[in-house]
């Protein structure tokens, strides 16, 4: 029996948080500090007190952290999938730090559905490789005007080097023998989760909602941080470059 089976009801947010969470981490362990150096970086360019776009916020992971680190900063999460916001409006209700807006970000008019025209920080994490590359570079022309002068976008997600494909291959083979063994020891994976929720009296629509929407998982691209960069400048940003990598994921900074 899983943790969610015994401590979930469907109402529990925190617990269904958390299960989250740990479903993340067993593809990305090095996950939390990835979100530290993110925040760094907030505060290294906006300060304590920031307004920041939680771009494709999922189940609102940047938003909790962003709130435990600057208490007095405000939050826009946007995403399309009812079954995470279902869950990130359970968590958050009654905050009125933090506004949740529906939207689809393929949608060349999701900007207007915004509270505010410009944002101190745009962040987003494990995301963005469900786009392929036309409507990425297209999304980041939008976020160029989005950010104000002197702020930041960050993306942290999946970025590969095809040049070196001996390295990648090694960096898979190990982090798939860890992941088994993680999996051994009772860890779910997405798929499992995914079916967790469809068990759930309150997800249960949500989720078969989102699968109508999305499909089973991404048919997006994952371009190196080298074309993450490149593209960010082309469309606006003055500055962009990786601020933190593991073997398998960047985290890159574009500053406006």
């Amino acid at each position: 029996m899983t943790d969610m089976e015994t401590t979930a009801t469907g109402t529990d947010w925190q617990a269904w948080q958390r299960s989250w969470d740990r479903q993340q981490e067993w593809y990305m362990p090095d996950r939390e500090e990835r979100f530290r150096v993110m925040l760094d970086m907030v505060e290294a360019f906006t300060g304590d007190e920031p307004r920041v776009l939680d771009l494709a916020c999922g189940t609102g992971s940047i938003t909790a952290r962003l709130f435990d680190r600057f208490p007095k900063a405000t939050s826009t999460g946007i995403d399309l999938d009812p079954a995470l916001l279902a869950i990130a409006r359970g968590t958050f209700d009654g905050d009125d730090r933090v506004t949740f807006v529906e939207a689809d970000l393929k949608d060349p008019d999701w900007p207007a559905r915004l509270p505010y025209e410009t944002y101190d920080a745009v962040l987003t994490a494990t995301a963005l490789h469900w786009f392929r590359a036309e409507p990425l570079e297209r999304l980041y022309g939008q976020l160029a005007g989005l950010v104000r002068h002197g702020g930041v976008f960050m993306n942290a997600d999946h970025m590969i080097d095809d040049t070196t494909p001996r390295i990648n291959a090694a960096e898979r083979t190990l982090r798939r023998a860890r992941m088994d063994q993680a999996q051994k020891a009772g860890a779910l994976d997405w798929a499992e989760w995914w079916q967790l929720a469809a068990k759930d009296p309150v997800l249960a629509a949500p989720t078969a909602r989102r699968f109508e929407i999305y499909g089973d998982h991404a048919d997006g691209e994952m371009p190196s941080a080298a074309w993450h960069a490149r593209v960010l400048r082309d469309k606006g940003f003055a500055e962009a470059r990786p601020v933190w990598c593991s073997p398998s994921d960047t985290l890159l900074l574009a500053l406006k």
